[in-house]
């Protein structure tokens, strides 16, 4: 799947952009139509988990979006695909339905 990366205000290592590929691809097994993805990195400020990860996929029809909040990129980044697995199970439920 093609991803577009912004890390915003700071710039992100190549091992956590192969990392949050690697993650997002693994969604391709729940649902195999999704176009194509954007994932916004930020770092809050005054808190300590202050790493933003959110995480925008188009799929035809609709868009899903996710947006978590941890320690680091990595955790943040599992909450937020966990997140869309769920979503993306449910939007595949309600198409075999209709």
């Amino acid at each position: 799947m093609k991803l577009q990366m912004h890390s915003i205000h700071f710039d992100a290592d190549i091992k956590l952009l192969d990392f949050i590929q690697k993650k997002t691809d693994k969604l391709n097994t729940f649902y195999d139509r999704i176009i194509d993805g954007e994932v916004f990195m930020r770092l809050e400020k005054n808190d300590v988990e202050n790493k933003v990860v959110e995480i925008k996929l188009n799929i035809p029809g609709s868009q899903l979006f996710a947006k978590e909040q941890s320690k680091s990129f990595e955790a943040a980044t599992d909450l937020a695909v966990e997140a869309l697995r769920r979503q993306l199970k449910k939007f595949k439920e309600k198409q075999k339905v209709a």
